[in-house]
């Protein structure tokens, strides 16, 4: 039975909306709920006051990325490794932080709470606070991971993973690359970053390395690793590919589990004693070797009847034909390709930089000349050694120096004189010949030609990891502003989940047929935001009535939050 009261207080009335029942055989009352004063029912009526101010935080993105550390229980494998006292946030809780801040939009320990104060992320975190959040707090608990601790946290995580997600892992990818610091020249407090080949360029200043395994299906990260920026792809190839074929036995329990995985790795990694680590672990392989290197095959004329073209869409414009040949020690599988769309892109590079070659020693021999004629007579006169030295340099791109030919003698007033020739021969049979080929070696002699050309391009996996890493504005590496190596791991830890978790939630979407980038399902869900409408406070109320609702979605952020499973959670109220 539901009721309608009025009560006075205090010289006034107020209503209450209750209900009653016969509870031991007595009318009793159940419930109640204040209604206000019959001035305040006719504005319900009317309709909602409008709200004093409203608070809006980033809400789809944070909440799946959170789901999906959740479900990799990121902060529960941290915390068994590293316990500490039950006070404040656990070393797990700011892991797991600082990975899906990364994941999102990487920020300097400084402005995490700028950040993290800003997401909906403060109703998984209740108790975090500003003075939580410092650099000072999440340097602390940097520390508390020292030594191998940050591989065995990731290995657990991933075991994990994998039993779970049921990841494929018949086909891995393998790669390294180098992250340019700002670390200066004199600190001694790193041994890490070393000045070494920085793949952007950046020579002049220390680099850390960095090498992953990465599964073809979802793109998981599976091992990785930080080492120096000086040491060599190759030195570093052996000491992984070991840890890798321990981590595939203790995963299985048995050998049995190591010759299904295939690995795919680039030229940059090859060397004899690699190739005979590889033989010995019995890990079968599909990777490449350098074309000057066999020039018996190399100098077979792409028009050559020997190439087989393929019917598969994936395919087009591709041909190929297989040999055996003894490379390292060993008769092997080898599979030469040619492919137009490669050959097209070679040619034109060719081009351009024939054409810049050209245009720069064609002005390198007007101002000799001017300079033998009297029209040039300020600074250095140049000798043979240092034109020869400019002309080293114009030609230092890839077959310039076999196309140009450059004389370069004596001339008049010990002017040296200078003349080149393009040979067009040479162009003629670069482009037969070298342009539009790869020679790929594979361990998969069972495998049909397609197969392994299919396998030895999902090299491009691992290569967008690393694009989606430098990304100045979603990548996950930058800023690092840690100078110790200790922390540096660490850093390289928390980045490494972070590409995880990303990697699990656009696995989950494309599992359910959402044809769409990463960067497309990351852009739709960081567009849903979650708006709270605060309220003017009522008498005899202490706090500010709140209202949590979602920005408008469209049909395909709908369409994300039902395959991520996730929902405005009503119990708690941001703000």
């Amino acid at each position: 039975m539901e009721r309608l009261e009025a009560k006075k207080i205090s010289g006034r009335t107020y209503y209450y909306y209750s209900k009653w029942a016969w509870i031991d055989g007595k009318c009793r009352r159940v419930w109640q709920k204040y209604l206000g004063t019959l001035e305040n029912i006719a504005k319900a009526v009317e309709g909602w006051p409008a709200p004093v101010y409203a608070e809006i935080f980033q809400w789809g993105l944070p909440v799946a990325l959170w789901k999906e550390s959740c479900r990799a229980e990121i902060k529960k494998e941290t915390d068994k490794l590293c316990p500490k006292r039950g006070q404040g946030l656990s070393v797990g809780g700011y892991i797991t932080i600082a990975a899906i801040n990364r994941a999102i939009c990487p920020n300097s320990k400084r402005s995490m709470w700028d950040w993290f104060s800003q997401t909906a992320l403060l109703r998984h975190f209740p108790n975090v606070s500003k003075a939580t959040l410092t650099s000072q707090r999440f340097w602390d608990h940097m520390d508390k991971i020292g030594g191998d601790t940050a591989l065995s946290i990731w290995t657990n995580i991933l075991k994990g993973v994998l039993g779970r997600e049921k990841i494929d892992l018949s086909s891995v990818s393998y790669d390294g690359t180098n992250f340019y610091t700002f670390i200066d020249t004199f600190n001694i407090r790193c041994e890490i970053a070393k000045r070494g080949k920085n793949k952007q360029g950046r020579n002049n200043l220390r680099q850390i390395s960095y090498a992953l395994f990465c599964s073809a299906d979802g793109h998981i990260p599976l091992f990785y690793d930080i080492y120096e920026g000086s040491r060599n792809d190759a030195k570093e190839f052996p000491l992984m590919l070991q840890k890798f074929h321990n981590f595939l036995n203790d995963l299985s329990g048995k050998t049995c589990a190591v010759p299904q995985t295939t690995l795919i790795f680039d030229k940059g990694n090859n060397s004899a004693d690699n190739f005979v680590l590889l033989d010995s672990l019995k890990l079968n392989f599909v990777g490449s070797v350098k074309l000057d290197e066999h020039k018996e095959l190399t100098q077979i004329p792409n028009s050559d009847a020997v190439f087989e073209t393929f019917d598969t869409a994936e395919l087009e414009g591709t041909k190929a034909f297989r040999v055996k040949k003894k490379i390292y020690g060993r008769e092997r599988t080898v599979v030469v390709t040619y492919n137009q769309n490669l050959f097209n892109a070679q040619w034109l590079t060719l081009q351009t930089d024939l054409s810049k070659a050209a245009e720069k020693l064609s002005f390198l021999q007007q101002k000799l000349e001017d300079r033998a004629n009297g029209l040039i007579t300020i600074g250095k006169s140049p000798t043979v050694e240092s034109v020869e030295k400019q002309c080293r340099e114009i030609l230092s791109r890839q077959h310039l120096k076999r196309i140009i030919t450059v004389t370069i003698k004596e001339g008049s007033h010990d002017i040296p004189h200078l003349e080149y020739m393009i040979d067009t021969n040479v162009i003629y049979e670069l482009s037969n010949t070298y342009l539009g080929k790869n020679i790929i070696i594979t361990s998969r002699e069972n495998w049909d030609n397609a197969k392994i050309i299919l396998s030895y391009r999902s090299q491009f996996i691992i290569e967008d990891v690393f694009k989606e890493m430098k990304d100045r504005n979603t990548g996950s590496w930058w800023p690092l502003h840690h100078w110790t190596d200790s922390k540096i791991r660490v850093h390289g830890f928390y980045c490494t989940i972070a590409l995880q978790i990303r990697a699990l939630t656009f696995r989950r979407v494309r599992e359910a047929g959402i044809r769409l980038s990463m960067k497309r399902v990351f852009k739709e869900l960081d567009g849903i935001r979650e708006v709270v409408n605060i309220y003017a406070r009522k008498p005899r109320q202490k706090t500010e009535q709140k209202q949590s609702v979602l920005s408008k979605t469209s049909e395909v952020q709908q369409q994300l939050m039902s395959t991520l499973l996730i929902n405005l959670e009503e119990n708690t109220v941001l703000g």
